[in-house]
């Protein structure tokens, strides 16, 4: 493409857009402006970038303005590309920082292949990514609370020892209590309040993802996830909306790098030392898979509710579980016999469950 290609590069913030645009393989920007970051401001910068010659490549890093850049970009015809910050080649003795600079970096090191891009979702995709999201975020929101009230108890001398905590028996006790100081009684009432609020907030973001699971395209992947053990609809979902689409990978190591769930490794010459897993991936994803590989230290066996779940499916999706129930359980076993951690073995655990995960995805 070389002298026919305008290549652009967009350093993008919540006010302005700082563009970079280069004809061909010159040395130099062709031009250099901004632009608010408005609908007037994308307007302007769609009619110039139309009247610049050859064909039109714009690019810009993954960040706060999400993906709708790219869809500006996408309904005026114009090619672009959104890449992943933590994969744009940094030099270590470069210690000057701008808009402008980081505009150039991005239209140069994409005219050479330097970046990585990254998979755009559908709008319905990020759609649902943002129901789990936010029905993640509710869930925290709910621990943030559980701790407030528990340490706001603690410090007046009072805890719950009839049995586990959060249980109904619990709850029961944390609604009797009362305190004769006003000051005291009002604390405990606002936070029996936010905890009673963040619940049912919990409670309706969980029934509109159980209701997108009955739906297509989510019914079928969901159904095949959930024969896994550890993996029920809230797991599956994160999976799907997550992945986006775990055809697009193309090998389960692949899978695994882009989770975060591969070890660091630091070699050289003959010596080679691997560290702590990268974490350099997907954080929701690793997340979950991390709580689905603990139900794996137990040894294989069926309860009814999986029975049910596993009834019915395709031969080659009840080989991947089945293969997947001896081998993570002997993975998990193997670590902690060697002295490992429960923590590093779970983790290890995560990283080959990712990896049945993908060969469910490339089967269905």
């Amino acid at each position: 493409m070389g002298d026919y290609t305008t290549w652009v590069g967009i350093d993008d913030s919540a006010d302005q857009l700082d563009i970079a645009v280069f004809y061909g393989n010159e040395d130099l920007p062709r031009h250099e402006f901004s632009v608010v970051n408005d609908t007037k401001g994308l307007g302007l910068l769609m009619k110039k970038l139309k009247t610049m010659p050859g064909e039109v490549r714009c690019v810009y890093e993954a960040g706060v303005n999400g993906y709708h850049l790219y869809r500006v970009f996408q309904k005026h015809g114009i090619a672009c590309d959104v890449v992943a910050p933590s994969l744009t080649p940094r030099k270590p003795g470069d210690r000057v920082k701008t808009n402008r600079i980081d505009a150039r970096k991005l239209a140069t090191m994409h005219r050479s292949g330097d970046l990585t891009s990254i998979k755009v979702p559908k709008e319905e995709q990020e759609a649902v990514r943002d129901l789990m999201r936010g029905r993640e975020d509710a869930l925290e929101d709910l621990q943030m609370t559980r701790h407030r009230l528990g340490g706001f108890l603690l410090r007046r001398g009072l805890r719950y020892r009839d049995g586990k905590p959060w249980t109904q028996g619990h709850l029961k006790w944390l609604k009797g209590l009362t305190f004769e100081n006003q000051y005291l009684q009002q604390v405990l009432e606002e936070y029996r309040l936010a905890l009673d609020e963040a619940t049912e907030r919990l409670k309706r973001f969980e029934v509109r993802v159980e209701e997108a699971a009955e739906r297509e395209p989510y019914k079928k992947l969901v159904a095949l996830l959930m024969a896994l053990r550890g993996v029920k609809v809230i797991t599956a979902m994160t999976i799907i909306a997550e992945s986006i689409d775990l055809k697009r990978y193309l090998s389960a190591p692949g899978y695994m790098d882009s989770i975060g769930l591969v070890p660091s490794e630091f070699s050289t010459g003959n010596k080679r030392r691997q560290g702590p897993i990268t974490k350099t991936g997907n954080a929701h994803l690793r997340r979950v898979l991390v709580e689905s590989a603990w139900h794996y230290r137990w040894a294989p066996g069926l309860s009814k509710a999986m029975k049910q779940r596993r009834k019915d499916l395709p031969a080659d999706i009840l080989a991947i579980v089945r293969k997947a129930d001896q081998r993570l359980h002997k993975k998990y076993t193997r670590l902690i016999t060697k002295g490992k951690s429960s923590k590093i073995a779970a983790v290890a655990v995560a990283r080959e469950l990712a990896g049945f995960i993908w060969a469910i995805g490339q089967a269905a």
